[in-house]
């Protein structure tokens, strides 16, 4: 009988040649070839998915798995099939081929997020196939539109199906649970427990316009722009949560390192081209992205904007929003366009010891240690609902492989013995919790 581990690579590869480029316009092809190829594979074994078409070409796939113990809350395993757009003359191999080469699958969606969707199907089919039954339910959703904000995939669930989650009250999705190699003999797999905030904002200046040629002392652009610097260059300081001093601790310790929450450097350097992401987690962000002033090179106008990607970390939304204030002065006003509150889930929890065993039983140097996400997944959305969410992708993950740059990057790929390493740890995972 064919295994998960035997077909993991096969449908990570197809799912990978299905084009899912979302382009956050409308444009692109869409998710729904890829859905309804998910639901083909769940009908083949039995399974009676639901497919939800939140707009044209949009589509998203949930099934249940019912436990053998209805007292227990349920378990949503999510996974979004959309990803970025790639343009093929910067790879080595085209995005959308989906190429086995080297002992790994290629292609866009490789790390972001196809991989975490074919682990899914094939230990769910495994799972069906074998006849073994969960504890608990497991609700499975694969997902439109994450990588534009959600809101043809998980929020559109969350707002109009929310009964497909009934009972559901944790979550795993991505960005976790892949391997940092410490030494021949341990590795460190980081559990997203949390996720910063977003707040887009605004910013504003306005004074009187007039002819160029002549003295403007008070240029809304000069103002806008001395207020974009003060933002973009501001120093914002580290500043440690609970989870945020677990890390460090286990950082240290696993290196070897003094603890010194004053100074986390040294820690965040032990971990090479992943303590980018991870330093990012540690403090407030805010970084202009946008400028807008004018219509004439020889008009000062009497208006100017800027757009700001700010990141908070969860419980300091106030905090952030103060020491912004200060920085932009009086002369520049804000307004918020978009905010997401940030998100935290306990590290000291059941399903995160159950995480750890099943990865000891494929790893037994295992170690791992809780982050907080600088962006946000669709863990905010299922959030609404009570649900709350973890980062976990089991991979166990070559030390020579910089898996985090490999996020919306260029070539893309995934090592297969790092799926079918998965497919065990999940597995086990899902049937043991």
């Amino acid at each position: 009988m064919i295994t998960g581990e035997d077909e993991v690579a096969r449908l990570c590869s197809e799912l990978i040649r299905i084009d899912t480029y979302n382009h956050g316009d409308g444009r692109g092809a869409g998710e729904r070839l890829a859905a309804e190829q998910v639901a083909t594979w769940l009908t083949e074994v039995g399974l009676d998915p639901v497919y939800v078409e939140s707009a044209r070409r949009r589509g998203n796939v949930v099934v249940r798995l019912p436990g053998t113990d209805p007292s227990l809350p349920g378990l949503l395993i999510h996974g979004h099939l959309d990803t970025v757009p790639a343009i093929a003359g910067s790879w080595t191999v085209p995005p959308l081929s989906g190429e086995i080469i080297d002992d790994c699958v290629w292609g866009r969606g490789a790390v972001d997020m196809k991989n975490m969707d074919a682990m899914m199907l094939a230990v769910l089919r495994d799972l069906v196939r074998s006849g073994r039954r969960p504890r608990r339910d497991l609700v499975f959703a694969w997902l439109a539109d994450e990588e534009a904000g959600g809101e043809f995939g998980a929020r559109h669930l969350v707002e109009h199906r929310p009964d497909l989650f009934e009972g559901v009250t944790e979550a795993i999705s991505e960005v976790g649970g892949f391997s940092v190699q410490v030494d021949a003999g341990v590795r460190l797999y980081f559990i997203e427990t949390a996720q910063k905030g977003l707040l887009w904002l605004r910013l504003t200046a306005e004074n009187r316009a007039g002819h160029a040629s002549l003295i403007h002392p008070d240029n809304a652009v000069t103002e806008l722009c001395a207020a974009v610097v003060r933002v973009g260059r501001h120093p914002w300081p580290f500043r440690l949560t609970p989870a945020s001093r677990t890390l460090l601790r286990e950082l240290c310790d696993a290196y070897g390192l003094a603890y010194d929450e004053e100074d986390p450097g040294p820690a965040l350097a032990a971990l090479g081209p992943l303590a980018r992401l991870v330093g990012a987690s540690l403090t407030h962000i805010s970084n202009p992205t946008r400028l807008h002033a004018g219509y004439a090179t020889n008009v000062i106008p009497e208006t100017a904007t800027a757009e700001v990607d700010g990141r908070f970390l969860p419980g300091a939304e106030k905090d952030f929003l103060d020491t912004l204030g200060e920085l932009l002065g009086p002369g520049v006003r804000h307004e918020v366009i978009d905010r997401d509150p940030g998100i935290e889930a306990p590290f000291d929890a059941p399903l995160v010891d159950s995480m750890l065993t099943a990865l000891q039983k494929e790893d037994p140097g295992a170690r791992i240690a809780p982050y907080c996400l600088p962006a946000g997944t669709d863990n905010k959305a299922f959030h609404r609902l009570g649900v709350r969410g973890y980062g976990f992708v089991p991979l166990r993950l070559p030390p020579e492989l910089d898996f985090a740059s490999m996020f919306h990057g260029v070539d893309e790929r995934v090592p297969v013995d790092a799926l079918r390493f998965g497919v065990r740890v999940l597995d086990r995972l899902l049937t043991t919790y």
